[in-house]
């Protein structure tokens, strides 16, 4: 029992930690699935990763009080309804920041993407079609910001990067 007391008060800290900026902000890939089931609690987070929401699960994260979505979709990919008309009609600010190709994942979009989310006071959900373009953005702005590779794949994995490791492997590596 003492050692799940000390377990809960060395994770509590840490997330205490993360989430008052003494540490990298945790970007955390959330279920659309889940979300839609009113699973998860999306009021901890500042930001979080994801695949395409559809409306319902954009009205969740502005009930939630989401100030914004980053899209990394391109204009080639379908979402199914029109989803800046719907994101600024629930009260939400919305960027689109496509990232087409692996040609895109780069330092520079990374610091793109980092600059869009520091000029919000909120969270904000930053999708592509699963989270994979999300998280590889977030695992070169680990590395920009003094990660090792090894933590910045961590984090790019945290954030939704699935297929697109090799192509982050290969910029961390060539830098």
């Amino acid at each position: 029992m003492k050692y799940l007391i000390l377990l809960i008060a060395v994770f509590s800290f840490a997330h205490v930690s993360l989430a008052d900026g003494s540490g990298a902000d945790a970007v955390v890939l959330v279920s659309i699935d889940e979300i839609r089931e009113g699973k998860g609690d999306l009021s901890a987070q500042k930001t979080v990763s994801a695949g395409q929401p559809d409306v319902e699960v954009l009205s969740t994260f502005a009930a939630a009080g989401y100030v914004a979505v980053v899209d990394l979709r391109t204009d080639k990919e379908d979402r199914g309804f029109d989803e800046p008309v719907t994101v600024m009609g629930l009260g939400m600010s919305y960027v689109s920041m496509p990232i087409d190709s692996e040609v895109d994942i780069n330092y520079e979009k990374a610091a793109e993407l980092d600059k869009i989310l520091s000029g919000f006071n909120g969270p904000v959900l930053v999708h592509c079609g699963s989270g994979n373009r999300v998280g590889a953005l977030f695992a070169l702005t680990e590395k920009a910001n003094g990660a090792t590779n090894e933590q910045a794949i961590a984090a790019g994995k945290t954030a939704g990067m699935t297929r697109l490791e090799p192509e982050v492997i290969k910029v961390l590596e060539a830098k």
